[in-house]
């Protein structure tokens, strides 16, 4: 019996951190596949994430992420963005052990220039910047418990933090 495939890396933060946009660039230089389990959410619940959060509401959609989370780490063999609050389970911080966990690190300030006032994220819907605020402040330890390193993306262009991810992953 085979071991399963593991990610070269994943890549946990913040909204607005540069999750997906770091993640693509990262594989785009290892050529290697990148995916993202809010993608795989989507596709499995055929249709988008803000509509499931209205539709069906938050807790089900941290089942199909915590499910989403398990098979993206046992299939992916490139690179795995999580979505942001995927640290938020248990489940999901204890099937991280033993991965290359990347935390890509964002301040208030710079994730709010980069997703602007929280269109099509379903829980920046109202008061988006104190939410943030909320979220970032909530999250902060336990993207820091799951890490295996910590990248800062504030003032920097993706390409600057995709090459320091790469860097990191000794390559």
């Amino acid at each position: 019996m085979t071991a399963p495939t593991r990610p070269v890396c994943v890549l946990v933060g913040a909204p607005g951190s540069g999750k997906t946009t770091v993640g693509q660039a990262v594989a785009a230089t290892l050529g290697v596949e990148f995916r993202d389990t809010d993608a795989d959410i989507e596709r499995l619940a055929g249709k988008p994430i803000p509509e499931i959060f209205v539709d069906e509401g938050e807790e089900h959609f941290r089942t199909l992420e915590r499910a989403a989370v398990a098979a993206a780490l046992a299939s992916c063999p490139g690179v795995l963005a999580l979505g942001g609050g995927a640290v938020l389970a248990e489940d999901n911080r204890a099937v991280l052990i033993g991965h290359r966990v990347v935390h890509l690190s964002v301040e208030l300030p710079d994730a709010v220039k980069r997703i602007g006032l929280g269109a099509g994220r379903p829980l920046l819907a109202i008061n988006p910047r104190a939410t943030l605020k909320h979220l970032l402040d909530q999250r902060r330890p336990l993207y820091a418990e799951v890490a295996t390193a910590t990248v800062v993306t504030d003032g920097r262009t993706t390409e600057e933090v995709a090459a320091e991810v790469v860097t990191l992953l000794g390559h």
